[in-house]
């Protein structure tokens, strides 16, 4: 997932889908890298390892199961055949949706995720929530990341997993979205809308808060997004008793998403670091950051 890598892959989408990326400007480089073709009013989303690279069939589904249900997301390039592999990565092509109105907030999310949670499941169905798993999967493709490290993200996996299954949730189960914060909330001409379908599976409606109240606790974010939320929806995960396991899964996942890309985005390693150190430590006050996409 170098730069020369991903420019070439551009190139060849050109000659593939006749589209113009001679202006192509990278917005996101973590898990995915993220293009934004603005002479074709396009967003080339490509999977950065081998982990969301197995998520992209199960991405284009739920993108066209939210479309029929006129869920507010992003939508698909209908005119193409998805996904596209090129150079064996795997890319999804997505309407540009123009940056317009006022920025999300919290009580937009909650709107969203209700109308996302009122939902059947779509006809072929979602993967069960399985958070460690996915957790794990990074862990088998580190990239450069010590093994006295990984094994101790694997003992941490034992160790959330046996309490999460102690949990007894309050929310009944059904579709959620899997990584519902506001970085994954676009502002559009007729509202935001919701984007990033990789972690989309029927589990616990309570993971669906975790993101916003964990970056409430962790993050520095301009105003009170988590309480917007809790008030809009009428739930408060953080008065419910199984929160801080909640919690430490949602943490977990904090300092193992990019282990799979760090070797070759070497800009994330001092956020990573800081991330691991007081993870490891059981310091729970201290704040992160965003990732930097400048890579």
């Amino acid at each position: 997932m170098t730069r020369d890598r991903l420019h070439a892959v551009l190139q060849a989408l050109r000659g593939i889908a006749g589209l113009d990326v001679s202006n192509a400007e990278l917005i996101k480089f973590t898990n995915n890298a993220v293009f934004r073709l603005p002479d074709a009013g396009v967003v080339v989303r490509i999977a950065g390892s081998e982990t969301m690279a197995t998520r992209v069939d199960k991405v284009i589904e739920v993108a066209r199961w939210l479309a029929v249900n006129d869920v507010p997301a992003v939508r698909l390039v209908p005119e193409l055949e998805q996904p596209i592999t090129i150079d064996g990565l795997r890319l999804t092509l997505w309407r540009e949706v123009a940056p317009v109105g006022p920025a999300p907030t919290g009580a937009d999310l909650a709107n969203i995720l209700a109308a996302f949670h009122a939902l059947p499941p779509p006809v072929g169905g979602l993967p069960e929530w399985s958070p460690m798993e996915e957790i794990r999967q990074r862990l088998e493709e580190p990239d450069g990341v010590a093994a006295e490290v990984v094994g101790y993200l694997k003992d941490q996996c034992d160790q959330v997993e046996a309490e999460l299954a102690g949990l007894t949730f309050e929310l009944p189960r059904g579709p959620i979205h899997g990584d519902a914060f506001m970085g994954n909330l676009i502002p559009g001409p007729d509202g935001p809308v919701i984007c990033d379908f990789d972690s989309t599976c029927v589990g616990p409606r309570e993971w669906d808060f975790t993101p916003l109240a964990v970056g409430k606790l962790r993050f520095d974010y301009a105003g009170d997004a988590y309480g917007d939320l809790a008030d809009r929806y009428g739930f408060d995960i953080l008065s419910w008793p199984g929160f801080n396991v909640l919690r430490r899964v949602r943490e977990l996942k904090l300092v193992t998403s990019i282990v799979p890309v760090l070797g070759s985005s070497p800009a994330l390693r001092p956020q990573w670091e800081h991330r691991l150190r007081t993870y490891r430590s059981g310091d729970r006050t201290t704040r992160w950051s965003t990732y930097s996409s400048a890579t």
